[in-house]
């Protein structure tokens, strides 16, 4: 019955909190829309949740997690110090093909959601087999070094949390 009712219940948690923070109060008022919100919305998006991607290593999406972030915070600084000081004639652009061992749908769209995350790297195309994903970098004078670190540092966690 509760299925039913909260068919997605992390989703129903993740829009209760989401309403709470954007409305910055906790009311009566703001706790019953809120409640109606996360029954609604998952009940009329059901349709489009065919499955739940199940994760093999939970602990290793925490893992997973705060690598990222750090990568985040370090590519901020990589690309500020770049904007500021390296002159654009000095930049190496680059269009990049990483091939894929990724075969899971949840995990291809974490690697290319962590690739444009980052700064200096946005994904940008998914090759129609699913077996390459379209890579573009600010600033990679080796472009083979910048393809080693994605399979390395990303592809190969989340091949770990996924298949």
């Amino acid at each position: 019955m509760a299925s039913r009712i909260l068919p997605h219940p992390l989703l129903s948690l993740v829009l209760v909190a989401t309403w709470l923070l954007l409305v910055n109060s906790v009311s009566v008022n703001s706790l019953v829309f809120a409640a109606i919100m996360a029954v609604l919305i998952p009940l009329a998006t059901r349709a489009y949740w065919p499955g739940i991607p199940r994760v093999k290593r939970p602990l290793k999406v925490l893992a997973y997690g705060f690598l990222v972030l750090y990568d985040i915070v370090k590519a901020n600084i990589d690309v500020a110090m770049i904007v500021l000081f390296k002159p654009s004639r000095a930049l190496r652009p680059a269009w990049i093909s990483v091939p894929l061992d990724l075969r899971s749908p949840e995990a291809i769209t974490a690697l290319a959601a962590t690739v444009t995350l980052t700064p200096g790297t946005v994904s940008s195309d998914l090759s129609d087999d699913g077996h390459s994903l379209l890579v573009h970098c600010l600033h990679a004078p080796d472009p083979d070094q910048v393809r080693a670190d994605i399979k390395s540092r990303y592809e190969r966690r989340l091949k770990e949390i996924f298949e």
